[in-house]
């Protein structure tokens, strides 16, 4: 089984896997359209953590990992239960290309357009002022951004909207 990870499972993915390889999902694009109220944020007070959102032309690059058959149940369950808290994730199987030329069906979780948390089309600036000052139940929110733009950036993957925002709100926070 291959898992297809575009934000925090980049730097934190949580689960052994086999192997790993750059990849590119086609259609969707990373983007911080999903409001969180548990992780990076509250109910009261919500954050953004990223999502791929569906978008005709789009493409995204991230990583793939490779789980091996023995770990597919226990390697699921633990993504189930970690991205699928507030039912705004869809788990879905998708074709990605490997950085190695081939193409394999991978396990992602995509935004639920429909779903009260998606926020798709917020602003850049607007972003930048929720990311600066949000806090969740793992932290505050722009670690999960510095985080997710260091990793990328180590991965040699180019996320122009990302470094935006993770120049942003380093200006915001003064740092």
């Amino acid at each position: 089984m291959w898992v297809f990870g575009y934000g925090s499972l980049l730097w934190n993915p949580g689960f052994e896997f086999v192997e790993k390889q750059i990849a590119c999902l086609h259609g969707y694009h990373r983007s911080f359209c999903m409001r969180s109220i548990h992780h990076r944020g509250t109910v009261a007070d919500p954050g953004l953590v990223l999502a791929l959102d569906r978008h005709q032309g789009a493409k995204c690059q991230g990583v793939a990992f490779r789980v091996a058959s023995e770990n597919v149940e226990a390697t699921l369950s633990y993504l189930r239960d970690r991205e699928l808290v507030s039912s705004a994730y869809l788990e879905v199987t998708l074709p990605i290309a490997l950085s190695d030329g081939t193409t394999v069906d991978a396990v992602i979780y995509v935004i639920d357009e429909t779903h009260d948390q998606y926020c798709g089309g917020l602003p850049l600036t607007e972003q930048a002022r929720i990311l600066s000052k949000a806090v969740g139940g793992r932290g505050p929110n722009w670690e999960y951004l510095y985080n997710t733009a260091a990793h990328l950036a180590e991965l040699n993957i180019v996320d122009a909207d990302l470094q935006w925002l993770d120049r942003e709100v380093k200006s915001m926070r003064g740092e």
